[in-house]
């Protein structure tokens, strides 16, 4: 019974220290874009608890393109480390990662896919609605330096003299760009912590002008 009572504690301290102890990028080189994310990570038991994620993606588009042209975007994610402990708690791994793309206004998608990352055979692409969501099904170990897969968006430009932004998606933890799964063993328990996260400002990844 009191072993079950320091489930709630030990799973906050797990997930409040998780960034810091190192799910983070490493530094962006020139190209990139840096990230922040606002993370919420939700325990079995007692109450959720809220940290910042950094990350950064390196995005490749044209400038400029005509009316009516066909054009591609993509979207490189940097690398991660998952950490093997935080604060004296073992990690297991982090699995079932989403990562959603919305569809840029003022372009019709044609086509989308996924390059490279680790474990790619775990990885799918698919479209729901207005974004692209990005799943890696694949369980990733703690220790583990992990990269997501490239997205690749095919569009059609729109009306001239309007733009297409690319961004990843998310607004609010309900309604989140960014979900995984961190797995913690304790004892004869193990602790699954969802964990949801959007960008704490809109940063654009990307930009065409379209003449």
């Amino acid at each position: 019974m009191r072993f079950t009572s320091v489930l709630p504690r030990v799973a906050l301290v797990l997930i409040g220290g998780l960034v810091t102890a190192g799910l983070v990028a490493p530094p962006a080189s020139a190209a990139d874009t840096p990230v922040d994310l606002a993370c919420q990570a939700t325990p079995p038991i007692g109450s959720a608890q809220t940290f910042d994620l950094h990350a950064g993606v390196n995005a490749t588009a044209p400038d400029s393109v005509a009316a009516g042209s066909r054009f591609s975007v993509t979207l490189a994610p940097d690398p991660l480390t998952v950490p093997t402990s935080v604060s004296g708690y073992t990690l297991k791994s982090i699995s079932g990662i989403r990562l959603t793309v919305p569809v840029p206004a003022n372009a019709t998608l044609v086509g989308e896919s996924i390059t490279g990352g680790t474990n790619p055979g775990s990885a799918s692409v698919a479209v729901s609605g207005s974004d692209v969501i990005v799943t890696v099904n694949s369980s990733i170990a703690g220790g583990s330096t992990f990269t997501l897969p490239a997205l690749t968006l095919d569009l059609t430009a729109g009306a001239a003299g309007s733009t297409v932004q690319t961004a990843l998606g998310g607004t609010s933890y309900a309604s989140p760009g960014l979900t995984f799964t961190a797995t913690v063993p304790l004892g004869f328990f193990t602790v699954q912590v969802p964990t949801a996260c959007f960008p704490s400002s809109q940063q654009i990844l990307s930009s065409t002008n379209i003449s």
